[in-house]
């Protein structure tokens, strides 16, 4: 089969190759040969980027303030601008009018010396020749200050079909260009254009360019007429775009550059929530999908900027890498660069490639973000905290897997003291706060059934943190070595107890490390809670002593009931009231007697009675995106607190 392939090419192509075989393609005939090379053929809807931009380039020049868009019924558009209007006297060399060189020749127009244009978007000379050249008809209305007639040229598959002439007055001063195109089909995959696409790059328009109103009105698809005019700033849309997140800063950070190279507006902000960032970009107004020497510039002085603030105030951790990655996955940012004769990679403008401006641009950006960062310190020690944790999870991410397996067959904990049975049903393990704690109440276990882990300090709030992460921590990975079940499994097989009680001390920082234990299990372990695994202790707050008996009070509460039950008064000479400022001043036998006996002790089994609503109130408590409701529930409830 391929010898008779290879036969027949062999026999179409000429033997011979001379001078005579060349080709030149003149005019626009490369754009119908290669349009793919030109433009975005999935749909038309760059041909109307190419239409608009010529209109906004006449915006950013200052002669253009209105421009409009009509989406026709026959699948045509009209675009309308009152700028200056495309000239229409006769061109010294060419000896044709202005308009008919532009639209008949690549490479034309009076963008490539910024004499008319100092920024431009249109600057290759290309796009509204190729727009001629793929449609199957052209109509170009131009008005001149100064001239009352109106000017009407026609093409039809990129060639003159009628040519130019007045067809009616006007008024003196009425100025501008109205241009109607028809794609022609057979150069588009889809002839329907993706109009809300269209619609998110007018309002970017118009929010880089304030003050620029643009109009859509929309006869085909029925979706009616819509203007677009912003006066706001870029930090303003910005936020108003994300306005239902935590933004860090809460105002995001508005920077402006001008030079002799470039005009540079940008804005930037972080947030938790990694799936609702806005990352856009812009050159000359239009959009740089693929982002390109700004955006590089911008990610090298995010990420510069806030390595160096992280070194100078101490902040960075040991052996820990940070790279740009982990300071710019929480990015939110815009960022639009006007540049004199920009160089982008192919006609589509997806991404900018004039690399002379990049080291110049991003040591401007950086000077701007370490002075902000250092004037707003505490914010930046937050951002930076958020770069840390992405850290984290990268190198968790990479080692999940192996640490899951290691873990499984790793020896216990060293500050474990377990127990000797093997009867899981009836062993209990207390996760007991600091290694005072921990002591006494090695010594009040029954060693047969009840094992001892004690902690060092508050855990990590892991209630926003992915199971993989929350690895890292070694007060949890000693947690899930010794009850036996990894983070989010709900294979129990493995469990090596059958009662796991926190144990902390019952002032509010031991209240503080409960709920981070509580939120540990509920979010990372929720099988143990839902079998009822999960207990909280609740050792006293208060021993009285009166008339050689004891009891214990486990809050203020509690001992007013004591109190009056055996009708004390608290001025009795007899009484005697002591304080524990903490498990590590119980002796043993005082632990063993209130806490660790199953007779006498009090357990609190962690359940989630009203799910929704528990889970609603430890996002409330724990959640970095609830500041405002937490300080409002505190302004509310604080007064409720305990002060003794």
């Amino acid at each position: 089969m391929w010898d008779s392939v290879i036969l027949l090419y062999t026999t179409m192509v000429k033997k011979t190759y001379t001078a005579s075989d060349i080709e030149i393609l003149k005019g626009i005939e490369p754009v119908q040969k290669r349009p793919g090379m030109y433009t975005d053929t999935s749909t038309p809807n760059h041909l109307l980027q190419e239409v608009l931009d010529n209109c906004v380039d006449e915006s950013i020049a200052g002669f253009c303030n209105n421009i409009d868009i009509t989406i026709n019924i026959d699948g045509s558009f009209t675009v309308k601008d009152d700028g200056r209007g495309m000239p229409v006297d006769i061109h010294p060399e060419y000896k044709k009018s202005g308009v008919e060189v532009i639209m008949t020749n690549l490479h034309s127009g009076a963008k490539f010396s910024n004499k008319n244009y100092k920024y431009s978007g249109g600057l290759h000379g290309v796009g509204v020749s190729v727009v001629s050249a793929l449609s199957e008809s052209l109509i170009i209305d131009i008005e001149r200050d100064g001239d009352s007639n109106i000017h009407q040229i026609s093409f039809k598959d990129g060639l003159i079909s009628k040519k130019l002439s007045t067809i009616a007055t006007t008024k003196k001063n009425s100025h501008g260009t109205s241009i109607t195109f028809k794609p022609n089909k057979i150069y588009f995959d889809n002839f329907d254009i993706e109009i809300n696409k269209l619609h998110k790059l007018v309002e970017a328009k118009t929010i880089l360019k304030p003050g620029l109103k643009i109009k859509i009105n929309d006869l085909k698809y029925h979706i009616g007429e819509k203007v677009y005019c912003h006066s706001g700033s870029l930090d303003e849309y910005l936020k108003n775009n994300l306005e239902s997140l935590t933004l860090l800063p809460k105002e995001p950070l508005l920077i402006e550059l001008e030079d002799e190279f470039f005009e540079v507006t940008s804005t930037v902000c972080w947030l938790d929530d990694i799936d609702e960032t806005i990352q856009d970009s812009y050159v000359n107004l239009i959009p740089t999908s693929e982002g390109g020497t700004h955006v590089n510039s911008l990610k090298s002085a995010v990420a510069d900027s806030l390595r160096d603030f992280m070194s100078s105030h101490k902040i960075m951790p040991k052996n820990l890498k940070i790279i740009p990655d982990d300071i710019w996955k929480n990015t939110s940012y815009l960022i639009s660069i006007k540049i004199s004769d920009p160089q982008f990679v192919g006609q589509t403008k997806n991404k900018l490639q004039s690399t002379a401006i990049g080291s110049k641009l991003a040591s401007q950006l950086k000077d701007r973000l370490e002075l902000w960062l250092n004037n707003h310190s505490d914010t930046a020690e937050e951002i930076s905290n958020l770069a840390i944790q992405n850290a984290h999870q990268r190198l968790s991410n990479n080692k999940a897997k192996k640490t899951k397996s290691s873990n499984k067959n790793s020896i216990m904990p060293s500050r474990l003291s377990d127990c000797s049975s093997k009867e899981i049903n009836i062993n209990e393990l207390f996760l007991v706060e600091g290694d005072s704690a921990g002591g006494s109440a090695k010594q009040a276990r029954d060693r047969t059934f009840q094992a001892i882990l004690p902690l060092r300090g508050k855990i990590l709030n892991t209630w926003e943190v992915s199971s993989s992460k929350i690895l890292e921590s070694k007060e949890v990975q000693d947690i899930t070595t010794a009850i036996g079940v990894q983070p989010g499994e709900s294979n129990l097989s493995s469990l090596r107890y059958g009662k796991i009680c926190i144990l902390a001390d019952a002032d509010s920082d031991g209240l503080h490390i409960a709920t981070l234990l509580i939120a540990l299990f509920v979010k990372h372990f929720p099988d143990l809670v839902l079998n009822e695994h999960i207990y909280v202790a609740l050792p006293p707050l208060y021993r009285l002593d009166y008339k050689n008996k004891t009891h214990y009070a486990i809050s203020d509460e509690h001992l007013n009931e004591i109190l009056k039950k055996h009708k004390i008064k608290s001025t009795d000479n007899n009484l005697g009231i002591t304080r524990f400022k903490g498990l590590g001043e119980m002796n043993p036998s005082q632990l063993r007697e209130t806490t660790l006996i199953p007779a006498s002790r009090k357990l609190i089994l962690l359940s989630l009675d009203n799910k929704n609503k528990d889970i609603k109130k430890l996002n409330m408590m724990l959640s970095k995106k609830t500041a405002s409701d937490r300080k409002a529930w505190l302004e509310k409830k604080g007064n409720l607190a305990q002060t003794n």
